[in-house]
């Protein structure tokens, strides 16, 4: 008995890696975070998306690399002096997404997860509340379709 409390418990909880954009906060899920490296332009391509910036090469591998605050709808620029890229591993390939700064990695209980109603977009899975600060779970899987092609 013991046993299977102890297993859903562990199963109620979530590591996300937390990062800003502007005042807000963000997360991913950590199994899907592959790294975080340092911002580099990304060389310009064209792209049907306006939210897709470029390509870098990371270690002999292509990335695509997304403005996120264009995917969510706002505008930004970046400071490349302390901008990073987040490296995602989505259903369907590598990417990158250009925050501003990446704060912490926590782990949450599902109890702090409520779903956002209405907000009309696929990628956002939850909002999770820790302690008095609201953060906006993204599901990268549904964000990066259509932008990471086939995996390999």
């Amino acid at each position: 008995m013991s046993t299977t409390v102890q297993t859903r418990s562990l199963s109620d909880t979530r590591q996300l890696v937390v990062f800003t954009l502007g005042a807000e906060e963000y997360a991913l899920p950590i199994v899907k975070v592959q790294e975080v490296i340092r911002y580099t332009e990304p060389r310009s391509v064209d792209a049907s998306l306006c939210w897709v910036r470029g390509v870098i090469s990371l270690r002999g591998k292509i990335i695509p690399i997304c403005d996120l605050a264009a995917r969510l709808g706002t505008q930004r620029e970046h400071d490349a002096e302390s901008a990073k890229i987040v490296i995602v591993d989505a259903d369907t390939g590598t990417a990158g997404l250009i925050v501003d700064e990446v704060n912490e990695v926590l782990t949450i209980d599902s109890e702090q997860l409520d779903p956002v109603p209405g907000t009309g977009s696929d990628f956002i899975e939850s909002v999770a509340k820790i302690d008095d600060r609201l953060v906006i779970l993204l599901d990268p899987d549904q964000m990066l379709a259509g932008v990471t092609g086939e995996p390999e």
